[in-house]
């Protein structure tokens, strides 16, 4: 409750307002709350855990095109992820000029292709496009540098450069593994996207910013993965997790295939005795040794150093033989 001012403590504050003692204006900035901006206009779809998720995801990619680069272009690089952006496609698409070239490419989950229309866009820079294809045929990598804005691939280079694409976007879906089972097929090769509505404008999409250096030239692989698509993936992923920890597949009988293969060596305890070192000693060719155990009494049959079963001697086919008679219960075995 509010306290309320008597009326001393009133008269007393219309004084200090009228001698200038108290400034009206001055407010309590000390005790004022922050608050984040949030914008509504273009409210988040994907929360950190998941972008980090996305992150880890193409930081194993990197590792991948590392080596596949390297042996395919004849040199070493650096390739590492830069960025992992959730933005609307306009903000993408802005960025890009005339002369870009842009590469489409369609996503299968689990054998069905996730949507024919909306596809997975690659994107390299133009210098590090052209440093790779003089790479790929033999040279040094030169023609990356000092590339005017707005230039266009011929002809011969597209052919390259779909080459070069087409290579990075197979070995995509191994990153995704750990997760689910994605596999990326390349679609076409767009010359001019700045003509083209590949994506809604406002959609949401994730950008993965990747930079590639080489010896003499660096650049930036740019992959936009549509909001829509990555939403749909998010939910397998989380069905599937459902399935692993609820019903808890049960791969018995699978184990049981497996095991029936295996190879167990029994043995048959015929009986036990001791002997000193001496009678030992003096054993010859002949001799008999007492094992005191009748003829008549079961022998036990050991796996793996535990008793499973009992049987009785015998011969079958002229070699010595166990017929078995009982199974000993878990328990008993535990107990010896």
């Amino acid at each position: 409750m509010a306290e309320v001012l008597s009326q001393s403590q009133i008269d007393a504050l219309l004084s200090a307002a009228r001698s200038g003692e108290m400034d009206l204006n001055r407010s309590d900035q000390s005790g004022e709350k922050k608050y984040r901006k949030y914008d509504f206009y273009s409210p988040r779809k994907f929360t950190k855990d998941r972008l980090k998720m996305i992150s880890g995801i193409f930081e194993n990619y990197t590792r991948i095109i590392n080596s596949r680069l390297n042996g395919l272009l004849h040199t070493t690089s650096e390739i590492a992820v830069e960025s992992v952006e959730e933005q609307r496609y306009y903000e993408f698409s802005n960025a890009l000029s005339d002369g870009d070239v842009l590469t489409l490419a369609d996503v299968v989950v689990d054998g069905k292709q996730e949507s024919e229309e909306t596809p997975v866009l690659f994107h390299l820079s133009t210098g590090l496009a052209l440093n790779m294809m003089d790479r790929l045929l033999g040279g040094e990598g030169e023609n990356g540098a000092g590339v005017p804005a707005g230039y266009s691939f011929t002809a011969l280079e597209l052919k390259l450069y779909e080459d070069i694409v087409k290579d990075l976007i197979g070995i995509l879906g191994g990153s995704w593994e750990n997760y689910i089972d994605l596999q990326f097929s390349y679609r076409r090769v767009e010359a001019n996207p700045t003509l083209v509505q590949l994506i809604g404008l406002d959609e949401t999409v994730v950008i993965i910013g990747i930079s590639i250096k080489f010896p003499n030239a660096s650049g930036r692989m740019s992959i936009c993965l549509p909001g829509m698509m990555l939403t749909n993936i998010f939910a397998q992923i989380a069905a599937l997790n459902q399935v692993g920890r609820g019903a808890g597949e049960n791969h018995s009988e699978e184990i049981m295939d497996i095991l029936r293969d295996s190879r167990l060596e029994i043995t048959a305890e015929l009986g036990r005795t001791q002997l000193t070192l001496q009678d030992i000693y003096y054993l010859n060719v002949g001799d008999v040794v007492d094992l005191g155990h009748p003829t008549q009494v079961p022998v036990n049959l050991y796996i793996g150093g535990q008793p499973w079963f009992n049987g009785k001697l015998g011969t079958q086919g002229g070699n010595m033989a166990v017929k078995i008679l009982d199974t000993y219960h878990v328990q008993t075995r535990e107990e010896k």
